[in-house]
C-alpha cells in the first residue's frame, strides 16, 4: 500500500473513497450501477487497470448484501429460473478478464465508455425492449454480452436490467435476479484476476479499503429510497451516468 500511495499521491486515493460512497448510495437506492458509477470516476483518477482492480472487493461486498437481502431460499429460486443467463455469463467472464491486461489504455477507456453511455443513453430514451418471452437464445445472448463487458469492465448491470425490463420483472425479483448475477460475477471475476495478476499484494489491500465507504454509501442509499420516488431519482443516476460514461470515450479518443 505504502508504494501505491507513493505513485499516485493521497489526493487521488482520497477522491477514490468519495467516488465508492457516491457508487454505493446510488446502488443502495436504485438496486445497481455500483461497477458503473466506479469505473467511470475512478478512470478520471487512477489507471484504468487499477480502477478495475480497486471495485472489486466493494462490489462483492455489496453483491453478497443484495442477492441473500430477502434469504437464501428466495435467492435460490431466481437463479433456477435464470439459470442459463447467469451460466453463460459466468463462462465468458473468465476469458475476457484474461484479455484487460493485452488491451491499451485508450482502447480500455473507449469500451468502458460505450457500455456506459450506451446502457445509459437506451434508458433515458425510454425505449423499452420487445418481450422475449422464455427464449433460451436470448437469455443466451444476455449472458454473453454480460460476461463480456463484466469481465473487461466489470459491468456487467446493463444488459441484464434491460433483459429484465423486457420480460416485465416484478421489481423485488429483478433486483434479487441482479443481486445473484453480480455477486456469482464478482466471485468468478476476482478469481479470474488472481489469475491475470490485475489483483496483488498492492491492489487488494487498497481493493479492502474501499469495501467500507461503499458499504456506507449503500446504507444512506436505502435510506433516501424510502423518501424519494424511485423513477425519478433513477432517471436523475442515469443522466449522471451517461455524462460520465461520455467522458471515458472523451478519454478514449483523444488520450
Amino acid at each position: 500500500m505504502g508504494t501505491l500511495f507513493d505513485t499516485l499521491g493521497w489526493a487521488p486515493l482520497a477522491l477514490s473513497f468519495a467516488v465508492m460512497l457516491l457508487a454505493g448510495f446510488i446502488k443502495g437506492a436504485v438496486g445497481f450501477a455500483l461497477p458503473m458509477i466506479a469505473v467511470s470516476g475512478l478512470g478520471m483518477l487512477l489507471p484504468p487497470q487499477l480502477a478495475v482492480a480497486a471495485l472489486i472487493l466493494p462490489a462483492l461486498a455489496s453483491n453478497i448484501w443484495q442477492a441473500l437481502h430477502q434469504g437464501p431460499r428466495a435467492a435460490l429460486g431466481s437463479l433456477r429460473r435464470h439459470a442459463l443467463l447467469v451460466g453463460v455469463m459466468l463462462v465468458t467472464i473468465v476469458p475476457a478478464a484474461q484479455a484487460l491486461t493485452l488491451i491499451p489504455d485508450r482502447a480500455l477507456f473507449l469500451v468502458l465508455g460505450t457500455v456506459v453511455s450506451g446502457a445509459c443513453a437506451l434508458q433515458l430514451s425510454g425505449w423499452t425492449p420487445p418481450d422475449p418471452g422464455d427464449s433460451g437464445r436470448v437469455a443466451a445472448g444476455v449472458g454473453l454480452v454480460a460476461g463480456i463487458s463484466g469481465g473487461l469492465a466489470a459491468v456487467w448491470g446493463p444488459p441484464i436490467v434491460l433483459y429484465l425490463l423486457a420480460r416485465g420483472t416484478d421489481k423485488r425479483e429483478s433486483v434479487r435476479v441482479q443481486g445473484i448475477a453480480y455477486l456469482l460475477g464478482s466471485v468468478v471475476l476476482a478469481l479470474a484476476h488472481l489469475r491475470s495478476g490485475l489483483i496483488d499484494r498492492e491492489t487488494a489491500p487498497f481493493s479492502a479499503l474501499l469495501v467500507l465507504p461503499a458499504m456506507l454509501g449503500m446504507v444512506a442509499g436505502l435510506r433516501l429510497q424510502a423518501r424519494l420516488p424511485q423513477a425519478r431519482f433513477r432517471r436523475l443516476t442515469m443522466l449522471v451516468l451517461l455524462l460520465a460514461g461520455l467522458n471515458l470515450l472523451r478519454r478514449g479518443l483523444t488520450g
